[in-house]
């Protein structure tokens, strides 16, 4: 049997590296995407690495046509890059709120749409999308970025819909709290502004989408929420 090939982007670090390592460790082949996902992983006969600019219109053609070139077919897409900015209408940045609009929606929409395309022509094929908890709430000061994630699963829910009687999925996780970089940037950290003292960690998520990608054909999992310990929201 030919090894199943996934595309992982924001493969770099924190839930997209997770998910990366166990899909090697499962026998899959790669075409991981992200700006530095060099510094963590090596080209292999079964990796390949791609650092292009995710919000460039090219890259989402460029990764599939990668996956098709090298490894002859491709079953599942992880859109999981993403980043966050939020904070009070003093003082959050503008400039990272549309940059973040732009990978999270933009970006994310164009892959989506690209690969799904491919997986109708093919009859067969999953997206799993990296959302958040605060893809189905909201909290203060987290609107913009609730908003991102809101999109993603709006379009993930109509596409469901488009492909229910069809051999092609979409399933969205919704973390909470996970300890990556992603709130690096913060001046205090994530687990302490948050009041969540065990986060969840990369490997968790990665369990999850295991899980998921495994279940048999008939059973569908739209979305997965998953919350660490005293995460109150």
């Amino acid at each position: 049997m030919a090894s199943k090939v996934a595309v992982i982007t924001g493969a770099s670090s924190g839930i997209g590296r997770g998910i990366a390592e166990k899909l090697i460790s499962d026998g899959f082949q790669l075409v991981l995407s992200g700006r530095s996902v060099g510094k963590v992983f090596e080209h292999s006969e079964d990796i390949v690495l791609v650092t292009d600019d995710l919000t460039e219109p090219a890259t989402s053609d460029k990764l599939l046509a990668t996956a098709l070139e090298r490894f002859g077919h491709c079953d599942f897409l992880f859109a999981n890059a993403g980043m966050i900015e939020s904070g009070t209408i003093e003082t959050i940045d503008i400039e990272r709120v549309c940059s973040m609009a732009r990978l999270k929606v933009e970006s994310a929409y164009r892959l989506i749409y690209t690969f799904l395309k491919y997986f109708v022509t093919e009859g067969k094929g999953h997206v799993v999308i990296t959302s958040s908890v605060l893809g189905t709430k909201v909290r203060e000061t987290a609107g913009a970025y609730a908003g991102c994630n809101f999109a993603m699963e709006a379009l993930a829910e109509g596409l469901r819909l488009e492909l229910s009687d069809s051999d092609i999925q979409v399933s969205c996780i919704e973390p909470g709290l996970v300890e990556t970089n992603l709130q690096g940037h913060w001046p205090v950290p994530a687990k302490e502004a948050l009041g969540v003292p065990l986060p969840l960690q990369p490997e968790d998520i990665a369990d999850v989408v295991e899980h998921i990608i495994n279940r048999p054909a008939h059973v569908r999992i739209p979305r997965y929420m998953i919350l660490p310990r005293g995460h109150k929201i």
